[in-house]
């Protein structure tokens, strides 16, 4: 489960906010039950979580998330709501979640879930680029085994640079725009704005 949000720089374009909240494998450990080339019995192997059910998406959602959102949240924003936008997958929790709503409510915050539009990918920041780049500096590791997997991608997540992550909510915003202009509907094409060459004239829309 990959969270993201907006990054923020001041005017001199200095970076306030990474946007980065975190990264969080579903995964568990368990102790290899027979003798390998690779490993005794008994030895703890990391292996993937089969199904990811409702219950286990609630848990990572409060022990991982919300206390990573707390931890991140800019100061800038600490009388404004917090809205976690999930897409439509079936397990995901439902915004009235009474688990996920008491924890949201700790500490004096404000966060609430939500869901995308269905049928609406180009309203998911993550499909839109962000995925997609992480995947790229993944796949130059080469991963042999769920730890080096897992390795690979929480480096990858490190490594993708505030200014990236910005330009792919730039993309969001414009298709936004798009589906503005279509009353709704989602008959467009993703504009291409020239992120770089904008950045480079100092000319990037907010």
């Amino acid at each position: 489960m990959a969270a993201v949000a907006r990054p923020r720089f001041d005017e001199n374009g200095i970076e306030l906010f990474s946007g980065k909240i975190g990264i969080f494998s579903f995964v568990v450990k368990e102790p290899a039950k027979q003798n390998s080339k690779n490993r005794t019995a008994g030895t703890m192997e990391t292996k993937p979580i089969q199904s990811v059910t409702k219950d286990i998406t609630r848990a990572c959602l409060i022990e991982k998330v919300l206390p990573a959102i707390r931890a991140k949240r800019p100061a800038s924003d600490s009388n404004n709501p917090i809205f976690f936008q999930q897409d439509n997958a079936s397990p995901h929790i439902g915004n009235n979640d009474l688990e996920f709503i008491e924890a949201s409510l700790q500490d004096g915050f404000d966060i609430r879930l939500c869901f995308q539009p269905s049928n609406s990918p180009d309203l998911n920041v993550l499909d839109l680029g962000f995925l997609r780049a992480i995947q790229s500096l993944q796949y130059q590791k080469a991963p042999k085994n769920v730890d080096e997997l897992e390795e690979a991608v929480e480096r990858s997540f490190d490594k993708m640079k505030a200014k990236q992550l910005n330009h792919v909510f730039l993309t969001l915003q414009s298709c936004m725009l798009e589906v503005m202009k279509d009353s709704g509907g989602n008959n467009y094409k993703v504009p291409h704005l020239d992120k770089n060459g904008l950045e480079r004239e100092e000319n990037l829309p907010l």
